[in-house]
């Protein structure tokens, strides 16, 4: 009997194109486990920020409820889509993208009723100034490679003032091993190695790769993108969640954040648009 090679994890260098690759193949290969594990968590139609259960209906980082109705909305690493559904239901028009096939079959399977994109978010298929808003919840930022050229993609599809929020794992999680008990509560690595994460195959092939940036680097890279930095929240772990994620659980998220989200807005002009 054949054994599957159990990939091997590592920190090393990768770049924009093997990060890309990783990602749509392990996405497409996990994405029935993923909604399978989390899915009663993540619901069909909630719009969740993270593990902790922050929900987009009490924190409003997109804006007021009236200022969803009508409203164009690019949600970025859709993954199942059910931030769009949430979102279809306050009255906006929400566009789902997704790097992985699969993930957007689940879409399909629980229902859209508004556009699916598969396409890389470093290379958005739209037209510039076509979204009032976008939103990404753990999805695309912490697998790029580049996450300036997203958040300049990001940018161009959105009109002027559009506000642009997305959550990532919080950066100090990085010095911690990803163990949701004691065992996870000790720094074991440094938080300023950006050396990024990666799993991958017999032949040295990524098949999981994700990267690491400080919080000073998340600031400087939205600025650098042409986005002003409005709000930073750290979600507290509320005690009505007892469960565990990965290396999330209420112990760690009594002790340490888990997650951060950057609350951004398109200023009119910068020297991005050449001065026009």
């Amino acid at each position: 009997m054949i054994q599957e090679h159990e990939p091997e994890a590592t920190r090393r260098h990768t770049g924009g194109a093997e990060s890309s690759r990783a990602s749509r193949g392990w996405w497409d290969r996990n994405a029935d486990e993923y909604q399978s594990e989390h899915g009663s968590f993540l619901g069909d139609d909630r719009f969740v920020w993270g593990p902790e259960g922050l929900d987009e209906a009490d924190a409003r980082l997109l804006g007021p409820a009236e200022a969803l109705r009508g409203a164009n909305v690019l949600e970025i690493g859709a993954g199942a889509a059910q931030c769009s559904r949430w979102l279809l239901v306050q009255g906006a028009r929400p566009v789902a993208l997704d790097l992985s096939h699969r993930q957007l079959q689940h879409a399909l399977r629980i229902g859209a009723g508004f556009p699916l994109v598969e396409a890389d978010a470093g290379a958005l298929p739209f037209s510039d100034g076509s979204f009032d808003l976008a939103c990404s919840a753990y999805g695309a930022v912490p697998f790029v490679a580049d996450p300036v050229r997203v958040f300049r993609e990001v940018r161009r599809v959105l009109r002027p003032g559009g506000r642009w929020v997305f959550s990532v794992t919080h950066p100090v999680r990085w010095a911690f091993p990803d163990e949701p008990g004691p065992e996870g509560l000790s720094v074991s690595a440094s938080y300023f190695d950006r050396t990024p994460y990666v799993e991958q195959d017999a032949e040295g092939r990524a098949v999981y790769v994700e990267h690491h940036r400080t919080i000073g680097d998340r600031v400087r890279d939205v600025v650098a993108a042409g986005f002003r930095l409005t709000d930073l929240v750290e979600p507290e772990w509320p005690a009505w969640n007892s469960q565990e994620w990965g290396g999330w659980s209420p112990l760690r998220g009594n002790l340490i954040p888990g997650t951060a989200i950057f609350v951004c807005e398109r200023s009119g002009t910068s020297p991005l648009d050449g001065g026009t």
